[in-house]
């Protein structure tokens, strides 16, 4: 995303600052129709004679419907990286509204600001290009769509955030999580949604060439279809390599380094930029000890302390962090020419700068580089440290991406030191995470006092209310209470009913868990009996591909009785779906793989069952972190395998480490806690392992 303010049109008064609207050097706000590309947030493109000449686009009739509509327009363009939506979205909307008001917001502390004045405009355009940095505590709400009744917003978002977004509103193995994510949620369902595609159609391609005297177009119609023009216009693919060719040692890996930790600080959920000072705090991490450290960290890779991203990043455990790097030069000498560097286009090498932004707005990564393959996990050095210098709402930001991907202790930490800060928004998911870290009576106890407080105040079908009351009816289940759990969840399923109606996400989790505990608390027939109905409620309203169905599909599984080869056909069917609509690391994959290893479990099959259990703890260590609850469940289950497959001593010496490592982090009687205990005192009393 190419981060506004770094030239001299911005500055009304000297440098602007981050709570600034764009203005003319006059201290103007400009109509839309002086507005370059650049300044509306459009990458900058290779090649003399300014922007290349704009092809339209096949999704220009669906923006101009949404921007004719009557009433508040909100409208959304969407498209991967480099897609060119921000340019698509400047074009179209200059010339349907040129004489228009441009109000940009130089970053979400200016959206008050921006709101102000695009409301005092008889015609405005509230301009928010990645719309995912105005989103958040303090950012934009329906709220403030309400106010601005004479003023059309048109935003802009990676495909990717948006995705992420629409995940959020997603079931997760843990339950609903509507209430933590309502605000966002109810404001993106209000966007008129126009995706705008990543490689031309083939009647672009023809409109295309009828420019072809630009030597850019012709240059992107010579790159075939496979590649996105507009990542071949702005040098996605070359700026990419640039990244991985800094690493080189002689290259600029101080610069690659740089460019890292503003692609993590990005990844981990900072949604304003980097200030210049937290980028030379950050970066030598990144950098110290390459020489002697492993090569290639990917996915598949538990990172180590200095693990960053980038393709071919990666750095070993023990690294002096005194080190002065590849560069032969102190972290600090280093800093200032890794930035340049960092921020510097290529001429005549179609690459843009990596790095955008200014001292006083902060540096803001290019999005394709967040999108580049071989990333790895957001290393730990980089979220301490970026939480360290976090203010409370950034915070409550790292806090709910920490959720989303499954990285409770992590949620907790951040989203602690949100609601310290007076976010009041991070109650809830703060009390979620300490439930999803291994704390589960504690969650329900702040659940239970929140929900108090939130039926007193709203009534207690108010949809916030309701909101509470399931996550504390699931917490109460978790800290092992399931007949309880399902008595509230009963009541929970006929109020969501009746106030939000059958169809809604909120009804039908609610049910989905009532099938759950009803299964947990000692009545699988029931459970089965529960999810099927509830199957065929769902799949209308959700798709078949939605994550609460095949969650649904796989509760069916385990509490319907079926014969092991049936059962077995059930389950890999269920796997081939979940991996290929959710990919491979996704917990209900993961999940789906548990009830596969169950069942060899179940059938006497202990050496497979062994296998597929200690292959499931690796990848949801990888995925989710050590410290989470589900990794010691399948750790528990692979010791219990080993158990059953005759390994007793292998499973001694498991269960000793699981006790000794879950009992720092899982509350005390905690249920994993009993079954390792009990599992323990089993092997105790068996005979001794023959030699």
């Amino acid at each position: 995303m190419f981060t506004p303010g770094y030239g001299r049109e911005s500055a009304r008064r000297g440098s602007p600052g981050a709570a600034d609207v764009w203005r003319t050097p006059g201290g103007r706000i400009p109509l839309l129709r002086e507005v370059t590309p650049g300044r509306a947030g459009v990458h900058p493109a290779e090649g003399p004679g300014g922007p290349p000449a704009y092809v339209p686009r096949d999704a220009e009739a669906l923006l101009r419907a949404a921007l004719a509509a009557p009433g508040p327009r909100f409208v959304l363009v969407v498209g991967e990286a480099r897609a060119g939506a921000t340019r698509f979205a400047y074009e179209v909307v200059r010339a349907v509204h040129p004489r228009y008001a441009f109000v940009r917001p130089l970053s979400r502390a200016a959206l008050p600001e921006a709101v102000r004045v695009a409301s005092r405009r008889r015609r405005a355009v509230l301009w928010l290009d990645g719309l995912d940095d105005h989103l958040g505590a303090g950012g934009l709400t329906a709220a403030h769509l309400d106010g601005l009744r004479g003023a059309v917003v048109v935003a802009t978002m990676r495909a990717a955030e948006y995705r992420r977004h629409q995940a959020r509103e997603a079931s997760r193995l843990t339950g609903c999580d509507r209430g933590a994510w309502r605000t966002e949620g109810e404001l993106l369902g209000r966007a008129a949604v126009v995706p705008v595609a990543r490689s031309w159609s083939p009647r672009e391609r023809r409109r295309a060439a009828a420019r072809r005297d630009d030597p850019r177009i012709g240059a992107a119609l010579e790159a075939g279809e496979g590649r996105g023009p507009a990542e071949v216009l702005a040098g996605g693919e070359r700026s990419v390599a640039r990244w991985t060719g800094g690493w080189t040692p002689g290259a600029q890996p101080a610069g690659a380094a740089v460019v890292a930790a503003a692609v993590d600080c990005r990844r981990a959920g900072l949604r304003r930029p980097v200030a210049r000072a937290w980028l030379r705090a950050l970066y030598p991490a990144y950098l110290a000890g390459r020489d002697g450290g492993a090569r290639g960290a990917g996915r598949g890779a538990e990172p180590g302390p200095a693990t960053g991203s980038g393709p071919g990043a990666g750095a070993g455990e023990g690294f002096d962090r005194g080190s002065g790097g590849a560069t032969g030069q102190g972290f600090g000498e280093a800093f200032g020419e890794a930035l340049v560097w960092a921020c510097a286009a290529v001429h005549g090498a179609g690459v843009g700068g990596l790095l955008a932004g200014n001292d006083v707005l902060g540096y803001t990564a290019d999005g394709c580089l967040l999108d580049a393959p071989g990333l790895g996990p957001v290393p730990e050095h980089l979220w301490r440290g970026l939480l360290a210098r976090a203010g409370p709402g950034d915070a409550y930001d790292l806090g709910l991406v920490a959720r989303q991907e499954g990285r409770p202790a992590r949620a907790v930490r951040a989203l602690t030191a949100a609601r310290r800060g007076g976010v009041a928004e991070a109650e809830l998911p703060l009390a979620l995470a300490v439930g999803d870290a291994g704390r589960p009576r504690r969650a329900a106890a702040d659940l239970a006092a929140l929900t108090r407080r939130r039926e007193l105040r709203l009534g207690p079908r108010h949809p916030d209310t309701l909101a509470a009351r399931h996550q504390l009816a699931f917490f109460t289940g978790e800290a092992g209470h399931a007949g309880a759990a399902a008595a509230r969840f009963g009541l929970l399923a006929a109020d969501a009913g009746a106030v939000l109606g059958p169809g809604h996400p909120d009804t039908l989790a609610a049910r989905h868990q009532l099938a759950f505990f009803t299964g947990e608390a000692g009545d699988p027939r029931a459970a089965a009996s529960q999810l099927a109905c509830l199957l065929a409620d769902a799949l209308p309203v959700l798709g078949a591909d939605h994550p609460r169905v095949l969650a649904v599909r796989r509760g069916l599984i385990w509490y319907r009785p079926a014969e092991p080869a049936g059962a077995g056909r059930e389950w890999a069917a269920l796997l081939a779906d979940t991996e290929g609509h959710l990919g491979p690391d996704d917990p209900h994959t993961l999940a789906v793989r548990a009830g596969q290893a169950a069942l060899a479990a179940r059938t006497g099959r202990t050496a497979e069952a062994v296998r597929a259990w200690a292959a499931l703890t690796a990848d949801r260590a990888r995925v989710l972190g050590s410290d989470h609850p589900h990794v010691v469940h399948s750790r528990l289950e692979w010791a219990r395998a080993l158990i059953a497959d005759g390994r007793r001593r292998e499973a001694s010496e498991l269960l000793l480490r699981v006790v000794g490592e879950a009992g720092r982090f899982l509350e005390p009687g905690h249920r994993h806690l009993r079954l390792a205990r009990e599992l323990r005192a089993g092997l105790t009393a068996a005979a001794p392992e023959p030699p």
